[in-house]
């Protein structure tokens, strides 16, 4: 998948073959990057896998860690949970259904972005959620 992603007041155009995978593996300009997240909460970037002369100003304008929020899972869209398939305690697997939300009469189902285990569970059947409102927390 393609993302254009602005670092600073510059875009990039980042290919990801699966988000889900661990390390994740970004190309930027046809340099391959591993993106690791660590604790769940930071990512660092790594040098790049391979590196040519053309790409030496795209590998130089990247930064060395990337915010990102692996303890909890984020609502990627607001609506209304229709049912939650997770409790606290759960083990899932990255890519597994953990609920539903319905949003514009179209039910969207929320898959973990990783392994692990849930600790909690912010959200219930019937609860309206806001873009970015916390979902289900993962275990340390």
């Amino acid at each position: 998948m393609k993302y254009n992603v602005k670092i600073g007041e510059k875009n990039f155009e980042v290919e990801i073959d699966d988000i889900n995978k661990r390390p994740i593996v970004a190309r930027v300009a046809g340099v391959e990057f591993e993106v690791s997240p660590e604790n769940g909460i930071t990512a660092r970037v790594s040098e790049p896998v391979a590196q040519t002369d053309a790409s030496k100003p795209v590998a130089a304008a990247l930064p060395t860690s990337v915010n990102l929020s692996g303890n909890v899972m984020l609502a990627p869209l607001p609506g209304t949970v229709v049912e939650v398939f997770v409790k606290p305690g759960d083990a899932v697997e990255a890519g597994q259904v953990i609920l539903v939300i319905e949003a514009m009469k179209m039910k969207n189902s929320i898959r973990s972005v990783r392994d692990g285990k849930i600790a909690t569970v912010h959200v219930s059947a019937g609860q309206t959620v806001m873009h970015k409102q916390a979902l289900v927390e993962f275990s340390a």
